[in-house]
């Protein structure tokens, strides 16, 4: 059963870095929150280090751009992974070929900026569906439409054979208060319609190689039992913590806030049907990253 705490420094002791989340967690896409900042602020202090661990699309020098504009400092992490950077790694390593059906939103097309650390990457040419060889998602063109409006294009893939590369299996976020879909609703429904859909960000393997090899990069030699994974979604950061057998701290105040009864903090029997219900249990349970 999940152990309910109020604070991060509860348990900071035990671990010697986060895997935390972004979005839901840090900031609501418009602000940051100001406890989380603090919190992750008094985990360095102590000799901690915070790699910030995002399904985001884009690659991290873009998020970290973002976070500065909407006020995160930079004094609150040492680094960051994306589902960006390891689906865009796979991309110019051909996995789903050089002819590329992109879906997504114009401040996206960063995903196809050069990466200088694959040899010989191919070369992308983005092309109609007709002519595709495979297809990258970085999410809708439309984040509060209908998904339903892709089913004609899907059908046609998945006729044709094509891969979906999703850059972020997240399927919903809140901005604000407004619930907006993720790539992950559109790789989930080609995939209900017999497509292939690969994945890069959590709960999957790769963007957690990532996180470590970046610790590395860091001279931080940290052993998994030292590592904290924190976030809001269920599907995401808790099970990709459970895969990697990383211990986990989730944010009921995010996604799950009415399912949990979270006001300050969840409360306790919602937050146990909840988990049971996703059968799922988290190391540790908090309102907010505080």
């Amino acid at each position: 059963m999940t152990q309910i705490i109020t604070a991060l420094s509860e348990v900071s002791d035990r671990y010697d870095a986060l895997f935390c989340d972004l979005w839901g967690c840090v900031h609501d896409g418009l602000s940051p929150f100001l406890e989380a900042v603090a919190a992750m602020r008094a985990f360095r202090a102590r000799g901690g280090t915070v790699m910030l661990v995002t399904n985001s699309p884009r690659p991290h020098v873009p998020v970290r751009q973002q976070l500065e504009q909407i006020g995160v400092p930079e004094d609150a992490y040492d680094g960051i992974a994306t589902s960006g950077d390891s689906a865009r790694a796979a991309m110019f390593r051909g996995a789903v070929g050089k002819n590329i059906y992109f879906i997504g939103q114009p401040q996206d097309q960063v995903f196809f900026s050069p990466l200088g650390l694959i040899e010989n990457p191919i070369a992308i040419k983005q092309v109609p569906i007709e002519e595709a060889e495979g297809i990258v998602c970085c999410g809708p063109f439309n984040t509060l439409a209908d998904l339903e409006e892709m089913r004609p294009q899907f059908l046609l893939a998945k006729t044709k054979g094509l891969k979906l590369l999703c850059a972020n299996p997240d399927i919903v976020v809140d901005r604000g208060h407004t619930r907006e879909w993720c790539a992950g609703a559109l790789a989930k429904l080609y995939t209900e319609m017999g497509g292939e859909s690969l994945y890069f960000g959590k709960p999957h393997p790769p963007i957690y190689d990532l996180a470590r090899r970046r610790l590395d990069a860091l001279g931080k030699s940290i052993p998994d039992h030292r590592i904290l994974c924190v976030g809001d979604g269920v599907l995401t950061d808790i099970d990709g913590a459970l895969g990697e057998e990383l211990d986990s701290l989730f944010i009921t105040g995010g996604l799950a806030a009415r399912e949990t009864r979270t006001v300050h903090q969840p409360d306790p029997d919602a937050l146990e049907a909840y988990l049971a219900n996703e059968m799922i249990q988290p190391t540790y349970s908090i309102g907010k990253l505080r």
